[in-house]
């Protein structure tokens, strides 16, 4: 399976410049220029995928309580940030289609929601992406979701996301049959670049803010980033030397 990567992934949607995981960041993402945008994703009490990084709405919302126990009702009038609601898968996906962006979509599972997590949004993702010239990058640190998202929808691309990565990381990699490798690019190791770069796998690294630590990751071999600073890597002489490649 063969994926066209840009260089740079805005993370959490709009990365630091915008609330997280809103439509308001992925718009901002797109008319910076970028092309790919990276967002999580975690079910609500009535099994609706949603945009949002914790288990818990206090951080990122006006709400209480955890994503898992609340209803659509509750989570569609909360401010998610400056006004912004918080989207549902749904809107996510026809914003980046409409944007022609990539989507990396993380499946983030709230603790004993492993496996319904995956199968709706992989499901989802079928559906919602069905025809599109870009389909998704379906991502997680759980390799049951990944194994879920590999049975129900194979035709959806598959990345390995680490914080360390294993030793027995290329046999996970060939049993989840995925095609990219996610790492903490604190914790990324050269060799792992190197062996990923001679088998023909991507190496993604998060989270890149320093322009000098995008240089050095670029010429080990890394292939792309998340970033948080959007305005950094639009604005700077480094981001034009590292310009979004594909």
């Amino acid at each position: 399976m063969k994926l066209l990567l840009p260089r740079w992934f805005a993370h959490r949607g709009g990365g630091s410049l915008a609330p997280e995981n809103t439509l308001s960041g992925i718009r901002l993402a797109a008319r910076l220029g970028y092309r790919a945008v990276e967002f999580d994703v975690m079910l609500s009490a009535d099994g609706t995928p949603f945009l949002i990084h914790d288990e818990t709405l206090t951080r990122t919302t006006n709400g209480q309580g955890r994503v898992c126990d609340t209803p659509d009702r509750i989570l569609l009038t909360l401010d998610a940030g400056q006004g912004e609601p918080l989207p549902t898968l749904a809107q996510a996906a026809a914003l980046c289609r409409e944007l022609g962006l990539l989507a990396n979509v993380e499946i983030k599972p709230a603790t004993g929601f492993e496996r319904q997590t995956a199968e709706i949004v992989a499901r989802q993702c079928a559906e919602l992406w069905q025809g599109a010239e870009i389909p998704p990058l379906i991502s997680s640190f759980s390799m049951t979701a990944l194994a879920i998202a590999r049975d129900l929808a194979p035709a959806m691309p598959r990345g390995l996301l680490f914080d360390r990565v294993p030793a027995d990381w290329r046999q996970r990699m060939s049993d989840l049959q995925g095609v990219t490798l996610h790492c903490n690019a604190a914790h990324v190791a050269d060799e792992v670049v190197l062996e990923a770069n001679a088998h023909g796998i991507p190496v993604l690294c998060y989270t890149v803010n320093r322009p000098a630590q995008a240089e050095m990751l670029l010429a080990s071999g890394v292939s792309a980033f998340f970033t948080d600073r959007l305005d950094l890597f639009v604005e700077t002489s480094a981001y034009k030397a590292l310009q979004l490649g594909g």
